[in-house]
């Protein structure tokens, strides 16, 4: 629940400010990756967005470009986000949709989760926003990183026994070679900390806003290319054939089991499960006839 209000929150936010004409004045997109940890496997949700430097008219008869180096100031966006999510935090709390377990049980009385919320209407929030130093390639080869990625990868771990878990972790406080460095903790701890970061089945921790949402994205980016003399996007080889399932693609090694030839059936993404089942080859029927 938290995590999705966090998402909506972020976009909504965004996505508002960029279409005031104080700021922007235009629809834009954005592409929306949650992420929940530190380097050290600490509790750190937060999400990361990649947003064009500009946007659609509301008539969409323009690209409205955003200034140099500048989409909007992060303090009216902080404050504006700010808002959102505590009402929408506040929301699911009257409607029932938040549980409370352990220490913090008293939450769910109403006064209490209010008096709780308080201190937050008042502090800063942290939203940072900047241009891609390397170019947008750059941005979106950081951010696939962490789309189809665990909170730790193995090429971290040092060691693990019965004891407890050593693994390298970067320390951000600290600049030079030195912010690596090495942590130990118990097997129960590391096990806690990992499953922190264990998503509940069937959440989408990449979402579409915007010009980029799913039912409309298609024409918005056409059109914006357009708008900007963008040249047209020839498909290659490999996505033609990607575009005809109906064709499976002959693999040119053979198969282990029979020697014949391997045909791509279906392609799907890592952690995903294929949609495809065979059909169940159909029983024999064997007829006596002694």
């Amino acid at each position: 629940m938290i995590y999705d209000l966090l998402m909506k929150a972020s976009a909504e936010a965004t996505l508002a400010i960029a279409a005031d004409p104080k700021h922007l004045g235009a629809r834009i997109g954005i592409i929306a990756v949650l992420h929940t940890w530190g380097s050290a496997l600490t509790h750190h949700p937060h999400v990361h967005m990649i947003v064009p430097g500009g946007g659609l008219s509301e008539d969409d008869s323009r690209w409205i470009a955003s200034r140099p180096r500048f989409l909007v100031h992060v303090n009216v966006l902080s404050r504006l986000f700010r808002g959102r999510f505590l009402a929408k935090l506040a929301k699911a709390h009257a409607d029932g949709r938040l549980r409370f377990f352990g220490e913090h049980a008293a939450l769910a009385d109403r006064r209490a989760f209010k008096r709780f919320l308080a201190p937050l209407r008042r502090s800063e929030w942290v939203v940072y926003t900047k241009d891609p130093f390397a170019g947008p390639q750059q941005v979106l080869r950081y951010l696939s990183r962490y789309t189809h990625r665990v909170a730790i990868s193995n090429r971290r771990l040092v060691s693990a026994d019965g004891n407890g878990v050593a693994f390298r972790w970067k320390d951000y406080r600290t600049d030079g070679p030195g912010r690596w460095k090495t942590m130990t903790l118990s097997p129960h701890e590391f096990i806690r900390r990992f499953l922190m970061h264990v998503l509940p089945k069937g959440f989408h921790r990449i979402r579409h806003y915007g010009l980029f949402a799913n039912g409309n994205r298609t024409a918005n980016i056409a059109r914006a290319r357009e708008l900007l003399g963008a040249v047209p996007r020839v498909a290659g080889p490999e996505e033609k054939k990607a575009a005809t399932p109906d064709e499976p693609r002959v693999l040119p090694c053979p198969c282990p089991r029979c020697g014949d030839r391997m045909i791509v059936i279906e392609v799907f993404a890592p952690g995903c499960e294929p949609r495809y089942r065979p059909t169940p080859a159909p029983t024999p029927i064997r007829i006596d006839t002694s």
